[in-house]
């Protein structure tokens, strides 16, 4: 029964890692959390309070992708083991390893100490970054069969750190995995309702169309998901047989700036009056990343229409996410609520 099973979410106090937590507590199940610094419990314990009520099942650890300490101790004793916890990719490091390196050694140094305790399985969080086919290759509907080439240096360091990480993650368990077993979520742009300030990257989409941060529309479009419903695919991925030794990609419905930009101000009023409405061609894309790192990360995928399959996640453990809509307003009117816009 999950009120005497422990899971480990590394990562707690990030978007994805705090609704893992947040759907294990509601679960029953006992939770541990790694942060890098045990200073920020209360602000953490307080944000994931405001969903749930962890009574006496959450507790914290400090532990960082870079360093060995503190994963033995954070592992031990736990069934199950979440490894959410992942750098950052905006914005872009001039160094791609600054993302690498962190990335690879921390899923290296997460899997030896769950295997070391024995849990059952990791749920390892990757990205549908880690399955891009090659440069040039016909638009295709992208399954987990895929993977991202990071030896090809025209992906950015976000993708190639996700891809090296997830294949690091595999070969360890591989390696010496023994009765632990490994499954992967990939999840594409993470939107839904944050519960702090500190949300993910992927969020900066709403927050900077609600702040009029966008000048113009983009012709950029996202295979999105409910954060939600990503941590619902983790815990289902941790518990169900036949996950062990799969890769699920987290995707649903798929949507263009300009579609996100309408359905804001269709449904949100006087609190979208901020939206652009403008389009921004691709040329002005272009020219303005010669001057924006960050932009120069995008602008591959203008006008490119990429969708990824969800079919395995929802046949093989029976996911189901929900609409886009209602991912992109709560979304939007969490970040309003929070005075985040």
């Amino acid at each position: 029964m999950p009120a005497s099973q422990t899971v480990l979410v590394t990562g707690g106090s990030g978007y994805i890692g705090g609704w893992c937590v947040i759907g294990l507590l509601q679960q029953g199940y006992t939770v541990r959390t790694t942060v890098r610094d045990l200073a920020r419990e209360a602000d953490v314990r307080a944000a994931l309070g405001s969903v749930v009520d962890p009574a006496d099942r959450l507790s914290f650890y400090a532990a960082n992708l870079t360093s060995d300490a503190g994963w033995d101790a954070a592992s031990e004793g736990c069934d199950y083991v979440l490894h959410v916890a992942s750098p950052l990719g905006v914005p872009a490091p001039k160094d791609p390893n600054d993302l690498i390196v962190p990335a690879r050694d921390g899923a290296v140094r997460a899997i030896k100490a769950a295997i070391k305790a024995g849990v059952k399985r990791v749920v390892m969080t990757s990205s549908v970054a880690a399955t891009s086919p090659p440069f040039g290759a016909p638009e295709q509907t992208v399954d987990e069969t895929i993977w991202t080439n990071s030896d090809d240096l025209r992906h950015g360091g976000y993708s190639r750190s996700k891809t090296i990480a997830e294949r690091a993650a595999w070969a360890q368990m591989d390696a010496v995995g023994g009765s632990t077993t490994l499954a992967t979520v990939l999840p594409g742009l993470v939107l839904g309702p944050v519960f702090g300030s500190d949300f993910s990257d992927s969020v900066q989409v709403i927050q900077r169309l609600l702040s009029g941060k966008v000048p113009g529309l983009p012709r950029l479009g996202f295979s999105l998901v409910d954060v939600r419903d990503v941590a619902d695919l983790h815990i289902r991925a941790m518990t169900d047989p036949a996950a062990a030794g799969q890769r699920f990609i987290a995707a649903h419905e798929f949507a263009w700036m300009a579609d996100m930009a309408a359905l804001l101000r269709a449904r949100l009023g006087d609190q979208a009056a901020n939206v652009p409405t403008r389009k921004a061609p691709n040329f002005l894309i272009r020219l303005a990343a010669l001057f924006d790192r960050d932009l120069g990360s995008v602008t591959a995928s203008l006008g490119r229409k990429q969708i990824y399959s969800s079919a395995k996640a929802q046949s093989v453990l029976g996911w189901s996410p929900r609409p886009m809509e209602e991912t992109v307003l709560d979304c939007a009117r969490s970040l309003i609520a929070k005075g985040l816009v």
